[in-house]
């Protein structure tokens, strides 16, 4: 602190005191139960947990229910050709 400060804080020291606030380096820290390190899943209960187990199960089996039984949906409706059929002609290879 510098002498000027030091003087009127002595003349006045009611009037200028409640005016200096200290310097707070730390913030407070008002973020409730929020967890950055882990995945904060202890902090539900068990049966949200355990629900969102079950929503996920099914979830996969549905996917992959319907991938073993209606293929068409990811490869397509027609069936692949075989190369083996193919001509020179449609491969663009030119005759000898």
């Amino acid at each position: 602190m510098n002498r000027g400060l030091q003087i009127l804080l002595q003349k006045n020291a009611k009037m200028i005191r409640p005016l200096i606030k200290p310097i707070i380096t730390t913030p407070v820290r008002n973020s409730g139960t929020w967890v950055y390190r882990s995945s904060g899943h202890q902090l539900l209960p068990k049966k949200h947990h355990m629900a969102a187990e079950l929503v996920g199960a099914v979830m996969w089996y549905w996917i992959l229910i319907h991938l073993w039984h209606e293929p068409e949906h990811i490869l397509g409706d027609f069936p692949y050709p075989d190369p083996s059929k193919w001509t020179n002609a449609e491969l663009g290879i030119p005759d000898e």
